[in-house]
């Protein structure tokens, strides 16, 4: 997959609302390394030093050895911020390298650093006028957890059960199409994947064989499926603790230090040898930024794609019916929605400072239509949803309830467990 597939039409550094984001988006992960340092362990070995110190001494010593912890817990953040790091660098690398001036960039950055690309681009951040936000913060944070989920052998477990069923329902479908047409390529279905996240169900669907799109709104998620699709040299190229910095519930310290290699598979390694479709894997699979429900029901995307495949995604809507209105435009009369998950409505207890961040991302649109910005919101049932659907002219063809229950980012050790118990639905649009 190429980074223009992935970057759009659309140059978000000639807005300058949309570059205050982005830079804000790079900030958060270049402050990854420091930022949980200080909150993963210098917080908590002030308040460790606080208690009486008869109280310190004892938890110092063996079989506790809390100060021996604080230390492994660093060296973990080390390794998550080295993948943080490389999103830091691939991201800059696209959107804000090319637009700088060479001697500008010569004037400010030391010859000793000449060949750091690291440091060079901190530097050039250090000299912007950058302002990063607590919640872009916190997206970084939870964007290197998400490759557990989406990039680790372990994490295949959570991926199989989301994943499977919307896989085998394509190789339905295709198997549907190719029954009236047996020279049927696979490459000739074409998916959409919106709430594409970190690239795995793309990665897979494409894998399969078929042509498949993308759509992703939030850049922290498009730089990290960027560098793990188009960057990463090897298998297992980095280690993550995704577990580590959360120190409650655990049953043991191995159990909250785990590590996790990423990617389990070399992305492109699997693609360029893959063998399913007649059209190469490259010609396949692209990205495209923006608000699903702006861009996808623009008069281009009319009646484009054979099937729409939907993962934990339609409880992000304030308005699931912007999402329905979307997923009719764009896909083929005949053509079927795949739709994968719980509703837990991210809207709902939205604060206010997460209000001012969707007015801005519907400032970011780049057209009138705020998608998801939009005022008002909604939370309906899954018998609801279901009504709704039909009412826009699908027809029902499957309902299950009986999809495995899974968690999200979830710790199968930790004392604490939350699960999902997904709905799997299929429906047709009306010819």
């Amino acid at each position: 997959m190429a980074e223009k597939e992935w970057e759009g039409d659309f140059d978000p550094m000639a807005d300058p609302e949309e570059q205050r984001h982005i830079l804000s988006v790079l900030d958060s992960f270049r402050s990854y390394r420091r930022l949980a340092h200080f909150n993963g362990t210098h917080v908590r070995r002030q308040a460790f030093y606080s208690l009486p110190q008869e109280h310190w001494m004892l938890l110092s010593k063996p079989p506790f050895s809390i100060l021996e912890s604080f230390s492994k817990l660093d060296d973990l953040i080390d390794g998550n911020a080295e993948l943080a790091e490389a999103i830091f660098k691939a991201g800059f690398s696209a959107f804000l390298a090319p637009t700088l001036d060479s001697e500008w960039v010569a004037s400010i950055v030391p010859q000793k650093y000449a060949h750091d690309e690291y440091q060079i681009y901190s530097i050039i951040m250090d000299h912007m006028n950058v302002q990063t936000s607590k919640n872009d913060l916190e997206k970084a944070r939870s964007c290197i957890n998400q490759f557990y989920r989406e990039w680790s052998a372990e994490g295949a477990v959570e991926r199989s059960k989301c994943f499977d069923p919307v896989i085998a329902a394509l190789q339905q479908e295709y198997g549907n199409l190719a029954g009236s047409n047996p020279s049927m390529d696979r490459s000739e279905l074409k998916a959409l994947v919106p709430g594409a996240g970190l690239g795995r169900l793309v990665f897979d669907v494409c894998r399969a064989g078929f042509s498949v799109e993308g759509n992703e709104i939030s850049y922290h998620e498009l730089m990290a499926s960027s560098l793990i699709l188009n960057h990463t040299q090897q298998a297992g190229q980095f280690k993550i603790a995704p577990f580590a910095l959360s120190c409650s519930n655990h049953m043991s310290r191995e159990d909250q230090f785990q590590t996790f290699r990423i990617p389990d598979i070399h992305p492109g390694s699997v693609l360029a040898t893959a063998s399913e479709s007649r059209l190469p894997a490259v010609e396949r699979m692209s990205m495209a930024t923006g608000d699903f429900c702006v861009l996808y029901t623009q008069p281009e995307y009319k009646d484009v794609f054979d099937a729409v495949a939907t993962v934990f995604f339609i409880d992000t809507a304030p308005n699931v019916i912007r999402y329905i209105e979307a997923v009719k435009n764009c896909l083929k009369p005949g053509g079927i929605w795949i739709n994968l998950g719980p509703l837990l409505w991210h809207h709902a207890s939205r604060k206010d400072d997460e209000n001012e961040d969707k007015s801005k991302k519907a400032k970011r649109t780049e057209v009138q239509d705020a998608g998801i910005g939009d005022p008002g919101s909604v939370e309906l049932t899954n018998d609801e949803v279901i009504a709704l659907v039909e009412h826009f002219g699908f027809t029902m063809e499957q309902q299950r309830h009986d999809i495995p229950e899974t968690g999200y980012i979830s710790n199968p050790r930790s004392m604490l467990q939350n699960n999902y118990r997904p709905v799997f639905w299929t429906a047709r649009k009306s010819r």
